[in-house]
């Protein structure tokens, strides 16, 4: 059942970003969660999360946020879990400018009564360019 509940999350997430739903997108985070967007930005709270993600999503005509495949660890009794997560976004931004980014997330879950929250994630895009993947890729680290 858990592993369910997570992949709906996952889901959720990437759907309300599609919908640019933010209450449903900042109900997927727990209210202490941690966002690192990478190169040493942390955002911690989900109403700091979630300020940002306003903020961020008004560069943006249009965006499609998909997830391609990942895998999900539960410790049940603990009730926590870690996992990755890939994605793919196609955007528009507010300016006209087309683009794609091909990315990552680990992240890190948690168990608040029957419900499954990000506890953090971690942004590693290995791409972000022109739609023709032309620009340069990048190296995500360790798997």
């Amino acid at each position: 059942m858990s592993q369910t509940s997570i992949s709906n999350l996952i889901h959720d997430y990437a759907d309300a970003v599609v919908c640019r739903d933010g209450e449903r997108w900042a109900a997927t985070w727990d209210v202490d969660a941690v966002w690192d967007l990478g190169g040493g930005f942390e955002v911690k709270g989900r109403d700091a999360i979630y300020d940002l993600w306003k903020g961020a999503m008004g560069s943006f005509e249009k965006v499609i946020q998909t997830v391609l495949n990942g895998r999900v660890d539960i410790d049940e009794a603990a009730g926590s879990g870690r996992g990755r997560q890939y994605i793919q976004e196609h955007f528009e931004r507010a300016k006209g400018e087309f683009g794609i980014m091909l990315a990552y997330y680990d992240d890190e879950y948690i168990r608040r009564g029957d419900q499954w929250l990000f506890a953090s994630r971690k942004l590693v895009p290995l791409y972000q360019g022109l739609p023709d993947l032309s620009g340069d890729f990048h190296d995500g680290g360790s798997a």
